[in-house]
């Protein structure tokens, strides 16, 4: 290993420290019951709930996916999805963050998502959330994988390390401080990596600017690219049999622009759908302190993923002109930002910077492994099998539970050819239209029923596998992003299948009016945002 590979391994050896001691840090307070292992007694300040939402969000399609995509086809694709993000962003937050904090107290003062829905409508058999549980289980063990995809891929661009055994063991480290510290620990690990992941794209941006000489040069370099900065064209490499882009006297060769139009436009905007859909946002706003520090949080929130996305797409898309031929297919494309920071970086910090993708990849392992964890011990195991389960009982399923998810998202992981942005699409995708019209339903429609709820899930879910793998290969107009229609359908089971079964029972309905009433809840235990050890989780 050469001197330089040793001060950017120093520097994620530094990373890696943090994050676990940050875990142990809270061990002790996380592990006081099921309530504050899973959702942090609802005690997190607006900073870091902001933070965590948006760095567990943002996965490794942050430093990696879009940057990727930004680089092999341009502007138009990753330009239209981080507008629809942005949006979605903002939209969940001002419509769902302070009712969806106020309504989960209402219902039973739900500690998991799948519990609020049941808590809903109040359904002693716990059937919504025990559908709710299975489908974060199945498509968030494909999103845990995406992110151990991000963690080999680091490691084997940055020192030729075998990828398999790298994405192994970022996939154990995310185990072990989930595992010990619980929500607290990832929120803490969350707002410390939602800093270093804004702190890299800055740096790497500002850098890779320079590099190439300017706004005015890279522009003028991209132009010649046949749609590559266009927003209603899109560029097409020209690749071989293998996929791989040709090249001729070490310039890339692309075919002619494909048109991207209105309604390829509208089905990646939806991409923002998604986020009225997604756990491991969503369970920040139920962890929140209180209802007033939403609208801090919103903006926090919403600032932080505007600039991020806006460097995002801006490395992938300058580090085309840098590198022209560097990098020849999706699956490597998706390296710029690792290798635009070797290039430009003094070691130590591009060892830091390159910790924000492990940053970015971790903080949404670990939500999802949590959130699954949660699920399956609160809303099946407690729910079903023994409802007389203690809190030790039920943190230790929730961890068993975390080590078949570990295994099976490293099993997703094998592939080191993974796309991370598909993988991300496909998971984002089964989420969204899952949950998302069942938690706008869940806010603003009174009359909404449990059977609707259940068909709601179901037919997102089921939607979403169908249209991708079914119809979407037909093209045409039928080549739109499967959380378009699948969103759409599952609001229409929502709403027919509860105008068919009649209004919810009294104490559902008397539910509803006291979320949508202005009567004070007792909030004096959520108030409380001073730890036993003396820190303050944040102001």
């Amino acid at each position: 290993m050469q001197a330089g590979d040793t001060l950017v391994v120093i520097a994620i050896l530094v990373y890696f420290i943090v994050v676990l001691t940050i875990g142990f840090i809270y061990a002790k307070r996380s592990n006081s019951s099921a309530s504050e292992y899973f959702l942090g007694g609802r005690k997190v300040g607006p900073w870091f709930t902001a933070l965590s939402a948006e760095a567990s969000d943002m996965s490794g399609y942050l430093l990696m996916g879009l940057p990727g995509l930004a680089y092999f086809t341009g502007a138009a694709d990753v330009g239209w999805t981080a507008i629809g993000l942005a949006l979605g962003t903002y939209l969940n937050w001002l419509l769902v963050a302070k009712r969806l904090r106020r309504y989960s107290v209402v219902a039973g003062d739900a500690i998991t998502l799948p519990g609020f829905y049941s808590n809903r409508f109040r359904d002693a058999e716990n059937t919504v959330g025990t559908v709710a549980a299975v489908i974060i289980l199945i498509f968030f063990c494909v999103y845990t994988g995406s992110c151990f995809v991000t963690v080999g891929k680091l490691f084997n661009t940055l020192f030729g390390w075998n990828y398999s055994a790298m994405m192994a063991f970022g996939a154990i480290i995310v185990f072990l401080y989930t595992m010990v510290g619980g929500y607290l620990s990832v929120v803490a690990t969350d707002f410390v990596q939602g800093c270093l992941m804004f702190f890299a794209l800055a740096v790497v941006v500002v850098g890779s600017v320079a590099m190439a000489g300017g706004v005015e040069n890279t522009a003028a370099f991209l132009s010649d690219i046949p749609g590559y900065l266009s927003m209603t064209q899109t560029a097409v490499p020209a690749l071989d049999v293998n996929e791989i882009q040709q090249t001729e006297g070490g310039q890339p060769l692309f075919e002619a622009a494909a048109e991207y139009g209105p309604l390829t436009i509208v089905s990646t905007l939806s991409w923002g759908l998604g986020y009225f859909g997604m756990p491991q946002v969503l369970v920040r706003f139920m962890g929140i302190r209180s209802e007033e520090a939403v609208k801090t949080s919103r903006r926090i929130a919403v600032v932080w993923v505007i600039i991020s996305m806006f460097c995002a797409v801006c490395i992938g898309l300058i580090g085309r002109s840098i590198l022209p031929a560097r990098l020849l297919t999706s699956s490597d494309a998706e390296s710029i930002f690792i290798v635009l920071s070797q290039i430009m970086l003094p070691s130590f910090l591009c060892g830091i910077v390159v910790s924000g993708i492990l940053a970015a990849s971790m903080s949404s392992a670990s939500s999802y492994l949590l959130i699954t964890g949660s699920s399956v011990a609160e809303n099946i195991f407690r729910s079903i099998f023994k409802k007389d389960a203690t809190d030790e009982q039920v943190l230790i399923v929730s961890r068993f539970t975390l080590a078949a998810v570990l295994l099976f998202g490293i099993w997703v992981a094998w592939n080191e050819n993974s796309v991370i942005f598909t993988v991300v699409s496909y998971a984002w995708a089964g989420l969204g239209a899952s949950f998302g019209p069942l938690t706008l339903f869940c806010l603003f429609w009174r009359k909404t029923t449990k059977q609707g709820a259940i068909a709601g899930m179901i037919t997102g879910a089921a939607g979403v596998l169908i249209w991708h793998n079914l119809i979407r290969p037909l093209g045409g107009v039928f080549g739109i992003y499967e959380l378009l229609p699948a969103f759409l359908l599952g609001c229409l089971a929502i709403y027919t299948v509860s105008k068919l079964t009649g209004e919810p029972e009294q104490a559902v309905l008397d539910d509803f009016d006291l979320y949508r009433s202005d009567t004070p809840l007792d909030e004096k235990r959520n108030m409380e945002v001073v730890l036993e050890d003396g820190m303050a989780l944040n102001e």
